[in-house]
């Protein structure tokens, strides 16, 4: 007798009948369990989990030796400035340094200094406190929402890999400290997947919040107006446009608030550039790599580590075009990774290469046996680097 794919598959998953002794008790299955063992998110979520606490462990045996708190381990470089802005807001008037604006909190964009502040108030918790929850939390999201959106496409089995690949990243180690990125990803992943489904509403709002935590979150838009334009060509959806207008208002809001808080319409820009000598430059990728080439040895932990991330990003860009990935998917991750590219001096370090999950989760979807285990092993390897190099030496901007 010959069975058909649905009997052998009910035939593998039904249950096998267990003989029990009068008197004997039955358990109730467990199916809460069972069913969280069975998603394809348990094992990313799994991970991530791990991986924190291995950090809080590292974190309490560092602390042995350095006689620095946690509170002093996390609370440093942009979460120091976030922190401040939740706490203090932002400046009425531009801080001066001689003859460029100083550094201050309006470079920080308002969403997830917003946050920190609500919730601290709501709670009475401190605002650091509540900062690194909200960065660790948010990082587990975002965790659970880029497997969300390869499953779209791909299927579950994809999805479980390229989620656990996404929370091994050596960029995610700034879901230890206080960041937004976990926010921004969050917002973004499942915005993608709002544009996929046809949900012009959902996606905007999402990527408005986005927009409103970093401007990388701008490329967001170019996956916006491809969709509503593909939407109103073949079925004259205009509704869809409202997805490509509502997403950068989070940013430009935060720009006309900034012009009449400070009475400059630049301020954000001025403050980039004054306090922290970041501008966009077309030519900084080159420079980048001409300064490996012709003395690799000279660069310093900085200069390699963007090196090493300008590699990795063009491998995963080729690996999710030949993957032929959702156009609007990689729209956005080849435009978040151009954009990181080219604002100096921050590059493509391994956070802001986690802000174009596309490309991440590329490798995930790709790759597979062998070649999988052994990118998991050399991103976990990378992942306690960056650790080890920014809470043990502090030398490296993430």
């Amino acid at each position: 007798m010959r069975l058909e794919p649905a009997a052998v598959a009910d035939a593998v998953t039904s249950p096998v009948p267990v003989e029990r002794a009068p008197g004997d008790t039955v358990p109730a299955p467990d199916r809460w369990t069972s069913r969280l063992r069975s998603s394809y998110l348990f094992w990313p979520a799994a991970v991530y989990l791990a991986l924190r606490g291995l950090t809080l462990a590292a974190l309490a045996v560092t602390d042995r030796f350095t006689h620095d708190s946690f509170g002093d381990q996390v609370y440093r470089w942009d979460g120091v400035w976030f922190v401040r802005a939740a706490v203090h807001g932002y400046p009425r008037h531009l801080p001066m340094a001689g003859a460029h604006v100083a550094r201050n909190t309006i470079a920080f964009l308002p969403v997830f200094p917003g946050v920190v502040r609500w919730l601290s108030y709501a709670t009475t918790v401190s605002p650091l406190v509540v900062a690194w929850v909200v960065s660790a939390a948010t990082g587990l999201t975002a965790t659970l929402a880029v497997g969300a959106l390869v499953r779209e496409w791909a299927g579950p089995g994809p999805a479980t890999r390229a989620a656990v690949f996404f929370a091994v990243f050596p960029g995610t180690f700034v879901f230890d400290l206080m960041y937004s990125e976990g926010i921004a990803i969050t917002c973004l992943a499942l915005g993608l997947l709002a544009l996929l489904r046809g949900r012009w509403w959902i996606a905007g709002v999402l990527g408005a919040v986005a927009t409103g935590t970093t401007p990388i979150a701008l490329a967001f838009v170019l996956s916006c107006a491809w969709c509503a334009a593909a939407a109103v060509r073949q079925d004259r959806a205009w509704r869809a446009l409202v997805a490509p207008v509502l997403t950068p208002l989070g940013f430009l809001a935060y720009q006309g608030w900034l012009w009449v808080h400070t009475g400059q319409w630049n301020a954000w820009r001025l403050t980039e550039r004054g306090g922290w000598q970041s501008y966009p430059s077309l030519v900084y990728p080159f420079h980048i790599v001409a300064t490996f080439v012709f003395d690799p040895l000279r660069p310093t932990q900085t200069g390699q580590l963007l090196m090493a991330g300008t590699v990795f990003t063009v491998v995963a860009a080729v690996l999710a075009v030949r993957q032929r990935q959702p156009t609007p998917v990689l729209l956005y991750g080849l435009a978040a990774a151009a954009l990181a590219a080219v604002a100096a001096p921050v590059g493509l370090r391994p956070r802001f290469i986690m802000l174009a999950f596309p490309l991440v989760a590329a490798i995930g979807t790709r790759l597979h046996g062998r070649a999988y285990g052994a990118a998991v092993a050399a991103s976990v390897c990378a992942l306690g680097g960056m650790v080890a190099l920014e809470f043990f030496t502090h030398r490296v901007f993430p």
